[in-house]
């Protein structure tokens, strides 16, 4: 134990976890680069797709697979991640998710069928867990609540550009004849390399006390297997088995008991991947729920859009990226804004509860649309969900992190963010399911009014074989995907009203004005 001397006199700035100006930008520009890399391999893939699908000749399933696939692995990760962050090096666990990163997406690009592109968009979404998981926490471990938002600029600025990069590059990749679909993920590596080389370099976090290291290897096994069951389940019932069917309770009874096992384990375990003590905190508790309902509308809506731009209304790739900028820039500048606007102020609640409901009627307005909508008035719907996903997303993990313990700060971001995932997960899945069978209704219905015979079992024409189509049917096809789009995001806009609530019942907190490692290592000086 420190001795009544040693406790008395004032800690040094490596013992106190103080970083200066210059050694934060240092360490922050590494972060940024490793989420660049990591947001930009998320986003570029989604303009890619349809032409992904159509030259492995994949399915609608597959389509939604692809992207569900690698946000399955990053969810089921995310808090393992975050806990393994409270007990070792983040630095090192920082390289550690870039590599494991690097050969998933090497592997992906040379995938010869849509089966093997998902297994390794499985390893690509592991390290992509840690990349969008880590990075955040090691940021609130060198910057303290308050000034957060001095850096909310460059911050937002590096999550928009790889945002708004993404489906450009992406799209440019795929209209370029000696390029490909592959370099979709061949050109992420370069830039994972770089930023690996970066953080080696420039994150040197003062060193804190030794923490005896003790994983609960069982309770992330039960919490991956559990989140994968119910995943599986909500993706393939409706399509490759009946909601009601053996297999489908099969699996819907296999995630609740994993689960349940895992809560069991939690309770006993001496260092929890998901502690529960944390839920017992209201801000945290309603910032997961709200969070649960953010991801789910914006990683569901965000896939669909990319796909109504090309399929309903026929734009390239390219312009189909372009076509996302007014959300883009929306979220850049209420980011940004509100991050400058937080800490001069030290309030963030209101900031939150504005952002929420700019997202209801950003998503509302885009409910209202078809596929012959004015792309105008689209992009002002666009601006305003992106204008309000800017001002709730981060803030909703700062208002967890102000909250918590420091010894909890990884587990308690990771955790939000798992949360986050898991609903965008889920999203993708369900409003997938709702898209096709909407499409398949309205596919139909036109094909009848063309006087085509539709099979029993539903129309075979479809995205996967839209460009074999004669003009007529193939315009019915694009039709339906246009109309069934506003399905889609009307229900975002209904589970955006459950963020609404949440954030209203959040209580607010003046804003701490000390780092997480400096929290850390005031406890740290006055234990054994």
């Amino acid at each position: 134990m420190t001795t009544s001397a040693e406790s008395a006199r004032p800690l040094t700035a490596e013992e106190s976890g103080r970083m200066d100006h210059r050694r934060v930008v240092e360490a922050l520009t590494g972060l940024l680069l490793a989420m660049f890399t990591a947001f930009l391999s998320s986003t570029i893939v989604s303009n890619a797709l349809p032409t992904i699908i159509g030259d492995l000749r994949g399915t609608q399933s597959q389509y939604t697979w692809i992207i569900t696939a690698t946000l399955l692995a990053s969810t089921a990760s995310t808090p393992i991640w975050g806990k393994l962050s409270d007990l070792i090096s983040k630095k090192l666990l920082v390289q550690i998710a870039i590599v494991v990163f690097t050969a998933g997406s090497v592997l992906a690009g040379l995938s010869q069928s849509v089966g093997t592109l998902i297994a390794w968009r499985v390893l690509q979404g592991l390290g992509l867990g840690g990349l969008q998981a880590l990075v955040v926490i090691v940021i609130a471990a060198m910057i303290s609540p308050r000034e957060r938002g001095r850096y909310a600029g460059p911050i937002a600025g590096v999550m928009s550009v790889a945002t708004v990069a993404g489906p450009l590059l992406g799209g440019l990749i795929v209209d370029t004849p000696w390029l490909g679909w592959r370099w979709c993920f061949f050109v992420c590596v370069p830039l994972a390399v770089a930023s690996l080389a970066v953080v080696h370099r420039t994150l040197n976090l003062p060193a804190m006390a030794k923490r005896k290291v003790t994983v609960d290897y069982l309770g992330a096994a039960l919490l991956t297997a559990g989140v994968s069951a119910l995943l599986i389940w909500v993706t393939l019932a409706g399509d490759q088995f009946a909601w009601g069917s053996t297999t489908s309770l099969g699996l819907l009874a296999a995630g609740v008991v994993l689960l349940a096992a895992m809560v069991l384990v939690e309770t006993r375990a001496a260092e929890p991947i998901i502690p529960l003590r944390l839920f017992r905190d209201r801000t945290t508790l309603l910032a997961t729920v709200a969070s649960i309902a953010v991801g789910t509308a914006l990683f569901g809506s965000a896939v669909f859009l990319g796909q109504y731009f090309q399929i309903a209304r026929g734009y390239s790739p390219t312009a189909a990226g372009l076509l996302t900028l007014p959300m883009i820039v929306g979220s850049l500048l209420s980011s940004t804004g509100s991050g400058i606007l937080i800490t001069r102020l030290g309030r963030w609640k209101g900031f939150l509860v504005a952002g929420s409901l700019l997202m209801v009627g950003g998503f509302g307005l885009l409910g209202t649309i078809d596929h012959a909508t004015d792309m105008v008035l689209i992009g002002v719907f666009l601006f305003v969900l992106g204008t309000g996903l800017g001002m709730t997303m981060q803030n909703l993990v700062l208002a967890v992190q102000n909250t918590v313990a420091a010894s909890d700060l990884g587990a308690a971001s990771s955790t939000v963010g798992f949360f986050r995932s898991l609903g965008g997960t889920v999203g993708v899945s369900v409003l997938g399911a709702v898209l096709a069978s909407r499409v398949t209704t309205l596919t139909t219905e036109g094909l009848a009014g063309l006087g085509v015979a539709v099979p029993a079992g539903g129309p075979d024409a479809g995205i996967g074989n839209l460009a074999q189509l004669p003009a007529p049917v193939a315009e019915v096809v694009r039709a339906a995907y246009g109309d069934a789009t506003a399905t889609v995001l009307l229900i975002a806009a209904a589970l955006s009203v459950i963020t609404v609530v949440s954030i209203m019942l959040i209580k607010e907190k003046p804003l701490l004005t000390a780092s997480g490692m400096q929290r850390q290592a005031e406890q740290d000086a006055v234990t054994v």
